[in-house]
């Protein structure tokens, strides 16, 4: 197990230093973060549907993309110039009005320039994921 080198806390105060954009609503909760593995919440709003009343694919891919980086500072600490190069998501099945969606991210390879990981997405508490993410974060030589 890798010691976490941001707290949960560290890591709120970072996020939203950085990207007020995306944290200062306040709708995405780090739940826990290790170093190794990340749980994060986005809470319900209606500006997550798309037509048919599903949890759209935009959603879910931001909320992938957010677990990723929120694990890989963790392990690293607060680098904020690492960045997305690649995302590939699966979507498996539909994500429920009204649940709050849910992104538990691993680091599958922490190397020194890239890191790859994998997030699995859920809607509430229901046991099924609702989509699968593999992804690599550049980490920049600091």
């Amino acid at each position: 197990m890798t010691k976490a080198k941001m707290s949960v806390a560290e890591l709120d105060a970072f996020l939203l230093k950085e990207f007020p954009q995306a944290f200062a609503a306040g709708n995405i909760t780090i739940e826990r973060a290790d170093g190794d593995s990340c749980r994060i919440r986005e809470r319900f709003h209606e500006g997550m549907l798309r037509p048919g009343g599903t949890v759209s694919g935009p959603t879910l891919m931001a909320l992938a993309d957010v677990a990723m980086y929120v694990v890989l500072l963790s392990a690293i600490g607060p680098v904020g110039l690492a960045v997305t190069t690649n995302l590939t998501i699966n979507f498996l099945r539909k994500g429920a009005p009204g649940n709050d969606v849910l992104a538990e991210a691993r680091l599958l390879k922490l190397g020194k320039r890239l890191a790859v990981g994998e997030v699995t997405l859920k809607s509430g508490a229901l046991p099924d994921p609702i989509a699968h993410v593999t992804a690599t974060y550049s980490i920049p030589n600091v």
